[in-house]
């Protein structure tokens, strides 16, 4: 890492620290998610419409992108996570009381710029917690990020069924995570970042970076679908009530947590490019039997796949772009981001149009041809490239 980290603390109480945010951040985000289905009814949107809307949240995320880059090159991750999870707490109950199509999209704006800078800062902390560990542990804080989006849609399904407005629920979010937020920053991870020359506005990834951006756009492009879809489709394809929806992206949320908690012993275990290849082998296989099977049970067990497919496919690729040995942490994770989140700023919004036209199981069947996208290009990956070892900082070695 081009940055100085300056500790204070041991690092397992950084570890906790930076698992902290990464819940704070999957909890807030999953709230969200959970009560979109409500949020469309309410609104009375319709698929197009609503494909409007979620358009603004990733284009809010890609906007904020080279600002977050920038304050990361200024400022420790630290002081960029404190920020980014207050403002992202603000925007929630923003959320909840916006009562008119153009109010929700304005405010989804700034809540992908809260949540990019809560994902840039938490993965560059994540990254420096890394490298005092001899072991893997990235996939583990993705793992945490899921469980508190499992956390979070299990409050929302609790909510659903006892039918709390939605205002009342993101206020009683919002003041839990900040209260959270204020205890824990001071035992997360303080790095000095070096001075960097000056680049564009929008890094592209060099050429060591371009293959993980890819796969990280596919794998992105599926995640955020099932995060903005899942509940809805559900709903529409295979005509299950709003409870029985609900559970369908909790259970989604529960395979993808479980397979980021084993991710790095599958890791350690099969290599880097194994995992990838069955990622996107279960990604393809789980959606197509969601859109050729679409009964509860099969469309249920089609979502599990999922979530083991997308669980370690980030993780893994955060951790690698991590390594860089021609840019910083945070600089390389903002460069495959750019790509990366193009699938979150495209894909799901994409859904919505599509379905509109054709039906959502047409939109889920074009879904599941990007967990043969990530296969194919992980069978162009090199043994050399899942072969860099974490770098440990003497004496924090576990």
């Amino acid at each position: 890492m081009n940055e100085e980290a300056i500790p204070s603390r041991s690092p397992q109480q950084y570890r906790i620290g930076a698992a902290i945010f990464f819940f704070i951040s999957g909890f807030g985000f999953s709230s969200w998610a959970s009560r979109i289905p409500t949020i469309q009814n309410q609104l009375h949107l319709n698929d197009g419409q609503l494909g409007t809307v979620l358009f603004a949240l990733p284009i809010g995320l890609m906007f904020t992108m080279p600002i977050s880059n920038w304050l990361l090159s200024k400022y420790s991750s630290r002081a960029i996570m404190l920020s980014g999870s207050l403002f992202l707490c603000v925007i929630l109950v923003l959320i909840g009381l916006a009562n008119s199509m153009l109010q929700l999209i304005v405010v989804l704006f700034f809540f992908g710029s809260a949540r990019n800078m809560m994902t840039l800062s938490i993965n560059t902390q994540g990254v420096g917690v890394q490298a005092l560990y001899s072991k893997s542990i990235m996939a583990t804080f993705h793992g945490i990020w899921s469980m508190a989006g499992f956390a979070g849609a299990a409050v929302g399904l609790v909510m659903v069924y006892f039918n709390v407005a939605v205002p009342y629920h993101f206020l009683i979010i919002s003041i839990l995570l900040a209260v959270l937020t204020l205890y824990f920053i001071n035992d997360t991870l303080y790095s000095k970042p070096k001075p960097q020359p000056r680049k564009p506005v929008f890094s592209l990834p060099d050429r060591y970076l371009l293959k993980f951006s890819l796969i990280c756009f596919a794998c992105m492009a599926c995640e955020n679908t099932m995060y903005d879809w899942s509940a809805i489709y559900f709903q529409k394809a295979v005509h299950a009530d709003k409870t029985t929806s609900t559970a369908a992206f909790v259970i989604y949320l529960v395979a993808m947590t479980t397979g980021r908690f084993f991710g790095d012993r599958v890791v350690t275990r099969l290599g880097i490019k194994a995992v990838l290849k069955f990622s996107g082998i279960f990604i393809f296989t789980g959606l197509a039997m969601a859109v050729a099977l679409p009964m509860v049970a099969t469309a249920m067990v089609g979502f599990i796949l999922v979530g083991f497919g997308v669980s370690c496919i980030v993780p893994m690729v955060f951790s690698l772009a991590g390594k860089s040995k021609n840019m910083s942490s945070s600089s390389a994770l903002a460069s495959i981001s750019t790509v990366g989140y193009l699938g979150f700023v495209l894909v799901p919004p994409l859904v919505g149009f599509i379905s509109q036209n054709f039906g959502l199981r047409i939109s889920f069947s074009i879904i599941a041809l990007f967990g043969g996208i990530v296969v194919y290009l992980v069978s162009k990956l090199s043994d050399h490239d899942e072969q860099s070892a974490p770098v440990v900082f003497p004496g924090f070695e576990e």
